[in-house]
C-alpha cells in the first residue's frame, strides 16, 4: 500500500511583540517633594515692604523651606499683606513685642531639623540651606551655623565674614569650620534640638547683640559653634541705622557679662562703661539700661564651664590686640 501523503505542516505567524511606551517622566509641579530639612524662621516688628521683598526671594529657593513669620505685634498692616500676597507662609501673631525670643517661638512652630534665622531684611542664597543641612547630618556636635554674609545690591561681604574666619578658637578635630562665639542671627542656622537644649535667645537681653550668648549656652552645653564661607546669606539692611541699637548693643554687652562671666570680669567691664558714660550719653543711657535689668540678670546667672571661659578669654584678649578695647567675641 502506498504511503499516505504526509500533512503539510501548519506555519503559525509570530505572535508581534508588544510596544510598551516609554515611561513619561511625571510632569515636575506632579513630582512628590522631599520634605524640607531646613525652615526658616524670621521675626518681624513694623517693616512691611522690607518683609516681602524678603519672603518673595525665600520663596524662591529651591529648598521650598517652610517659612514661619513671628509677628511683634505690628501696627503697620503686617498680617494683612502675609494674609493677601503669602499664603503660604506660616504667621504666629504676638499681642506684644518680645523681641528675639520671637525667633523661639519660631522654632517652636517648626518640626524640620533644622532652623535658619532671616531677619525681614535678610535671605538665603540659592542651596545654602541644602549645604547647611549637610553639614549637620555630618557632624552631630554641630550646633550652630553661622554663613557668609553678603550686604545690600552689590553683595560686599561683611567684614565679620573675616573676622570670623581667623577666629583663633581655631578648628576642631569632629566640627566642619572655625569655631566662634559670636554671629549675625540673620545669617545663622541652627540643629533646632541643640537650640532649645540652650533656651534659645535670652529675655533679659531682648535685642540688640544677643547672639553672644546664645553662642555661650550652646557652647556650655558641648555644641559646636562655627563658621562656614561656604553657606552663604544676603542682608540688606536700611539706609539708616536704627534708632537706639548702639545703646542696646551696649547694655547687652554688659548683661553678657554678668549673666555668663566671672565676677572681676562683670565689675570691669562695668566699671570700663562708667567711666564712658561721664561723657558719652549712649554709654550713659546703656549703662542705666543695664542697671535697671541687673537683677533679672543677677537671677539668671549661671558662669561658663572652664573650658568655654578660656574659648571666651582668648577671644577677649584677640579682641583688645585688635582694636585696643574689649569687645564682643568672635
Amino acid at each position: 500500500m502506498p504511503e499516505p501523503a504526509s500533512r503539510p505542516r501548519r506555519t503559525v505567524p509570530p505572535r508581534p511583540r508588544r510596544t510598551v511606551p516609554p515611561r513619561r517622566r511625571r510632569p515636575e509641579s506632579r513630582r512628590p517633594v522631599t520634605p524640607a530639612a531646613v525652615g526658616v524662621v524670621i521675626a518681624t516688628r513694623n517693616r512691611a515692604p522690607s518683609l516681602a521683598r524678603t519672603l518673595r526671594q525665600l520663596t524662591r529657593l529651591p529648598e521650598r523651606p517652610p517659612v514661619v513669620v513671628v509677628d511683634n505685634a505690628s501696627t503697620d498692616g503686617t498680617p494683612d499683606l502675609l494674609a493677601r500676597e503669602f499664603p503660604q507662609v506660616q504667621v504666629v501673631r504676638l499681642p506684644a513685642n518680645r523681641g528675639a525670643l520671637a525667633r523661639t517661638v519660631g522654632v517652636r512652630a517648626l518640626d524640620t531639623p533644622y532652623v535658619a534665622f532671616s531677619d525681614d531684611d535678610s535671605w538665603w542664597a540659592p542651596d545654602a540651606l541644602s549645604r547647611a543641612a549637610r553639614l549637620f547630618d555630618a557632624h552631630p556636635r554641630l550646633g550652630l551655623v553661622s554663613a557668609h554674609t553678603l550686604v545690600g545690591p552689590s553683595a560686599d561681604p561683611d567684614p565679620l565674614n573675616d573676622v570670623l574666619a581667623v577666629s583663633p578658637l581655631g578648628p576642631a578635630t569632629d566640627l566642619p569650620g572655625t569655631q566662634v562665639l559670636g554671629f549675625l542671627a540673620c545669617a545663622s542656622v541652627v540643629r533646632r534640638s541643640a537650640y532649645l537644649d540652650a533656651g534659645g535667645f535670652h529675655p533679659v537681653l531682648f535685642f540688640g547683640g544677643e547672639e553672644t550668648l546664645l553662642a555661650y549656652d550652646l557652647a556650655a552645653r558641648g555644641w559646636g559653634v562655627i563658621h562656614c564661607a561656604d553657606v552663604v546669606a544676603h542682608h540688606h539692611p536700611a539706609p539708616s541705622p536704627r534708632t537706639g541699637r548702639p545703646v542696646t548693643v551696649l547694655r547687652n554687652a554688659l548683661l553678657t557679662a554678668w549673666l555668663r562671666r566671672p565676677l572681676p570680669y562683670a565689675l570691669a567691664r562695668t566699671r570700663d562703661l562708667a567711666g564712658q558714660a561721664r561723657h558719652d550719653v549712649r554709654a550713659r543711657e546703656a549703662l542705666r539700661g543695664a542697671l535697671a535689668r541687673l537683677p533679672a540678670a543677677l537671677r539668671a546667672r549661671r558662669p561658663l564651664p572652664p573650658p568655654v571661659e578660656r574659648a571666651a578669654r582668648t577671644l577677649d584678649t584677640a579682641t583688645r590686640e585688635t582694636t585696643g578695647a574689649p569687645g564682643a567675641p568672635v
